[in-house]
């Protein structure tokens, strides 16, 4: 579970009143929650591709900023984890709070407030006060924590008035949007960082830290993927019940692909080395929401003659450009235990969680798992070596605090992040490529690259210490 603020009444996933998109036009976003429009760049192409100039030769960093000044759009669920994690970093000041609902900005202000901090400027005028907050706060970086639709609208309202951006998973869901959020980055020269918590995660760093120990050889197959019941949460009146129910109206295919894919990603080196080439996907029928509607609302109820269109089950298959294959399923509306699956397979071995466990070829009893447990005092990452427990009781513990730790911390530093723009776009792209292949009876589709030919040259991701 990721998303945070609430709107009440949205009816729609991508509609926008006529208010609205022409706040958001007069900056050039208004594109963006509009998928018949088109980007700054060249026409895009049959494939998703676009025309022009490569992205930049090396990748990009800002000069460093001694202390950090924040604007934070959506101060829900996660949206108070994050402005928790930050309030307890140096460096860092919480200079304005924007949410469509009064209380959450003011319960976030007095935290600051009593953290030590100055008092922060509060933005509650509705949901595109985020813009007035851009043009008048003088802020190194916007980070928003927003029901999905909003995501690229803050994300280019902040890097077209010069402040760096980063936003919760994923950070689009059409491929012109993700257009937008990497030509803008470009044109601005700023960060826009996609917070994708899992790669920070204790076993995910673990093997990624083995992946470049050449642990497993060859790294040739990941699997991942979001297994979690959100039923409840779908149908609740409050939180993401009132906008996240919404997609799985209007929309078939892996809708959040972005936990299970980021670690696997990687690991592969995607954008830094390989990039991912094309995609299939299948959804199955869609039975969970209408099941649980009818056993907890009474008869009459509106939500009993709601429909749905979303598979409770979608499985997508990634091909990169160097032949590595790559499994992503999707499914939250059946009851299940949770799970992300988390498989990376290579020419000497492999990790496989949920149970975590791990084969080496040459050091595993032949035919028989490992506990991963066995190996952690061998292989732990550095970063959870240094930092194990810092954030623990919030959130998803360490691993929140260990994305906004490293995005500070690169910030600060001038640094290239961890997760660039094109990761974000690339990772974010399988939303709108499942969509469209399940849409055409799983005929394969295209993933764009984002990063136009750089993805050959740009160094691989290093393991990243504290």
């Amino acid at each position: 579970m990721r998303d945070a603020s609430n709107r009440p009444g949205e009816t729609s996933s991508r509609g926008v009143d006529r208010r609205t998109l022409l706040k958001l036009g007069a900056l050039g976003a208004g594109a963006a929650v509009l998928s018949g429009c088109r980007g700054r760049g060249d026409e895009t192409s049959a494939d998703g591709s676009r025309g022009g100039d490569a992205a930049p030769e090396t990748l990009f960093a800002a000069p460093p900023i001694e202390t950090v000044r924040i604007g934070f759009v959506g101060i829900g669920g996660m949206g108070s984890v994050h402005v928790g994690n930050l309030l307890d970093m140096e460096g860092v000041e919480l200079t304005a709070l924007c949410d469509i609902r009064p209380e959450h900005a003011e319960r976030a202000r007095d935290w600051v407030v009593e953290a030590g901090g100055p008092e922060p400027t509060l933005y509650t005028r509705g949901e595109t006060d985020f813009i007035r907050m851009c043009e008048a706060e003088d802020l190194d970086l916007v980070y928003t924590a927003t029901p999905w639709r909003w995501h690229v609208p803050v994300c280019v309202a902040a890097m077209e008035h010069g402040k760096h951006a980063a936003t919760e998973v994923p950070a689009a869901y059409s491929l012109e949007d993700c257009w937008r959020l990497v030509e803008t980055a470009e044109a601005t020269a700023r960060h826009c960082v996609m917070m994708e918590n899992v790669n920070y995660g204790r076993w995910e760093m673990m093997v990624f830290h083995m992946v470049r120990q050449g642990v497993f050889g060859e790294i040739l197959h990941g699997e991942g993927g979001y297994l979690h019941d959100l039923r409840a949460i779908k149908f609740a009146d409050s939180g993401e019940g009132l906008w996240r129910r919404e997609h799985s109206k209007v929309r078939n295919g892996n809708l959040y692909p972005t936990h299970g894919l980021g670690p696997i990603a990687n690991c592969m080196d995607i954008n830094r080395g390989d990039r991912f080439d094309y995609a299939v996907s299948m959804s199955g029928p869609s039975r969970g929401l209408q099941d649980f509607a009818r056993e907890h609302f009474p008869e009459g109820a509106p939500e009993r003659r709601e429909t749905f269109v979303l598979g409770d089950v979608n499985v997508t298959l990634i091909k990169t450009a160097l032949g590595r294959t790559i499994y992503v399923s999707h499914d939250t509306n059946l009851p299940r235990p949770y799970s992300r699956i988390h498989l990376v397979q290579g020419t000497r071995g492999l990790f496989q969680g949920y149970p975590e466990r791990v084969y080496i070829e040459g050091r595993s009893e032949g035919h028989r798992w490992d506990e991963a447990e066995d190996h952690r005092e061998e292989y732990e990452h550095p970063l959870w070596r240094e930092m194990a427990g810092a954030g623990e009781g919030r959130g998803h513990g360490s691993m929140d605090y260990l994305e906004d730790y490293r995005l500070i911390k690169c910030l600060r530093e001038g640094l290239p992040t961890d997760m660039n723009v094109y990761d974000a776009a690339a990772l974010s792209a399988v939303c709108a490529v499942s969509e469209s292949s399940v849409a055409n009876r799983s005929r394969p589709v295209d993933v764009p690259d984002f990063t136009r030919g750089r993805w050959e040259t740009w160094p691989q991701l290093d393991d990243v210490v504290a």
